[in-house]
């Protein structure tokens, strides 16, 4: 894979740590004691008398002779659990965003002095801790009663998957601390996972030592594990274990589409939303190279080399100290610290599972945003992922590196993005880069969950900020206020922001409770049936409201290169056809 893939990958990992500018200062009080089959827990009791529980682990520390393990059970415990409190966040490089953050800010056209304020406030925010230690998640609950107990009939479950890439983020960002879903009447979770070289290393010590004979996924298997202590525990917060949405953006997309994939996390959810990502396009292998694509064992030895450790024991690689772990990452590496096929956690990768219809299928929404890219391009100019140092002009010398992934669609792409045009190659090479990076792969899953006979509801969210100086759009990240209600309003909020949000709101909790987005004095969403987008706009002269067809001759033509490389690993993980010469023979 091209060395712009993994670049790409930590500037989307940035917002996250920046996203939310500053922390929502809410009036609590102590929260009531909850009796929970792992024992009593007393969390914060919110303003708006919401139980918001903190902390909670869902699995063993995966530490010492733990790391690089499928997680252990969870503690128990006799005495009220402190619940009032965030756990450290997972393994993680720390980064003040740089670029990014004058992109971000920047683009949405405020004031020279506020922009000055915004990013003096960013610079003085202190980084959360981490350790490896943090297989904890958090609960915000509107079904309690004052002595403790289930207020009512058990209430739709929503579990948040954090985006960052797989190497960043966390479940307690700012950007996912609020109540407004969870008063309209679900019970919201939001979990961490192991992450980088901790969440998906893989290594033939490792692989050796497991008595699966693999190694890698551990951050899917942390997320099947909380989807499994939701099961055993969502019941005495009030929740439905029968009725249980994941939901999650950018990497926490691609994890929605890699738990559809896995059959170990099959009968743990019910209903999927997939905001900005899937995970069709990373096509690693455990143990072999099938073409472009460094196999997970390959990329562990590179670890360990850049860690001085020649041929080392699984035993040696977990007495690394995590630190000199988080130093040794380079960012080729991080691009294949993702699911790879080991035959166990995954038996296909997650486009091949898509395309052939083998998923855990459920009623889903899958969406993107108009300038996913707007926050990417100017630091990484490069409008396809396939192509590393692709010619910002010439035709002839932009079909040459197009046609090997686009074949025949090569000139049709470079004429609908306009990349030939030097005057329009930046902002055209933006758009291709959103398109192709989440544009094609949401469209892919949606069409393909919706031939196994699921409803399917896609959605572009085509709001920009309301400065008319504003340059940013609808960009990566952007959605996510609207869904939560945790909007910073130093960014710009306008009346329409708020209806918007109050909109789709209603939709995922709607589509929380009965899978179908649609309610009473909604704007009509229709199912996907291979054409039909809804389309969510504020801000500018685009309406809420269904469209059809959204950039499909753009999305068309981007996905020949997704295609053509499914179809070259899928070839290696189809069983060749007997040749009739073997005891197979009906002869």
């Amino acid at each position: 894979m091209n060395d712009s893939f993994p670049r790409r990958l930590k500037h989307i990992c940035l917002t996250l740590s920046i996203a939310a500018l500053a922390a929502c200062q809410t009036k609590t009080s102590p929260g009531i004691v909850i009796q929970t089959p792992q024992g009593p827990v007393q969390g914060i009791t919110t303003e708006n008398n919401i139980q918001n529980i903190l902390g909670i682990p869902y699995a063993a520390p995966p530490v010492g002779n733990l790391r690089w393990r499928p997680p252990a059970p969870s503690e128990s415990w006799s005495d009220i659990r402190d619940a009032s409190h965030f756990s450290k966040d997972c393994m993680q490089p720390r980064s003040s965003g740089g670029g990014f953050v004058k992109l971000m800010i920047e683009g949405h056209g405020l004031s020279g002095f506020k922009t000055w304020l915004i990013k003096r406030a960013i610079a003085a925010q202190i980084a959360s801790e981490t350790s490896e230690d943090c297989l904890y998640l958090n609960i915000r609950t509107p079904n309690i009663t004052t002595d403790g107990s289930v207020k009512g009939d058990p209430l739709p479950v929503m579990v948040w998957i954090h985006g960052g890439g797989h190497q960043f983020g966390s479940s307690d960002t700012d950007l996912y601390q609020s109540d407004d879903l969870p008063k309209k009447g679900v019970v919201l979770v939001t979990i961490k996972y192991r992450l980088g070289a901790f969440g998906y290393l893989a290594h033939p010590a490792l692989s050796e030592d497991d008595p699966r004979g693999v190694s890698g996924n551990y951050g899917t298997l942390d997320q099947i594990a909380a989807l499994k202590w939701v099961q055993s525990n969502i019941a005495a917060y009030g929740g439905d274990p029968n009725n249980i949405t994941i939901f999650g953006e950018s990497a926490g997309s691609w994890s929605v589409t890699e738990m559809m994939t896995t059959p170990l996390a099959q009968g743990l959810f019910h209903k999927a939303i997939g905001q900005s990502g899937a995970s069709s396009y990373h096509m690693g292998q455990l143990d072999y190279d099938p073409g472009p694509w460094p196999s997970g064992h390959e990329n562990g030895v590179a670890l360990a080399n850049a860690l001085d450790l020649d041929n080392p024991s699984a035993e040696e690689l977990r007495a690394v100290d995590a630190g000199k772990i988080i130093g040794a990452v380079t960012e080729p590496m991080t691009d294949l610290f993702h699911h790879v096929r080991d035959g166990v956690v995954f038996k296909e990768n997650v486009g091949i599972a898509f395309g052939r219809g083998n998923i855990n299928s459920v009623p889903a929404i899958f969406g993107y945003n108009s300038d996913e890219s707007t926050v990417f391009f100017p630091d990484d100019p490069e409008p396809t992922v396939w192509v590393e140092g692709f010619p910002t002009e010439g035709r002839a010398a932009q079909i040459a590196a197009l046609k090997p992934h686009f074949g025949d669609a090569s000139e049709t792409v470079i004429d609908l993005y306009n990349l030939d045009d030097p005057a329009q190659y930046f902002d055209g090479g933006t758009q291709m880069m959103g398109d192709e990076f989440f544009g094609i792969n949401i469209r892919f899953a949606g069409r393909n969950i919706e031939k196994t006979g699921q409803p399917v509801y896609l959605y572009n969210f085509a709001r920009v900020p309301p400065n008319p100086k504003q340059t940013v759009g609808a960009f990566h990240i952007a959605e996510i206020p609207f869904v939560f209600g945790s909007e910073e309003r130093a960014l710009g909020w306008s009346d329409e922001d708020e209806d918007l949000s109050e909109l789709m709101q209603a939709y995922w909790v709607n589509f929380a409770k009965t899978g179908n987005p649609n309610g009473t004095n909604l704007p009509e969403w229709p199912t996907y049936q291979s054409k039909n987008w809804m389309q969510f706009g504020a801000n500018n002269d685009i309406e809420t409201g269904a469209i059809t067809n959204y950039r499909q001759a753009k999305l068309d033509a981007l996905e020949t290169a997704l295609l053509s490389k499914l179809d070259a690993v899928s070839r290696l993980q189809t069983p060749p056809e007997p040749d009739g010469s073997g005891p197979q023979s009906s002869e």
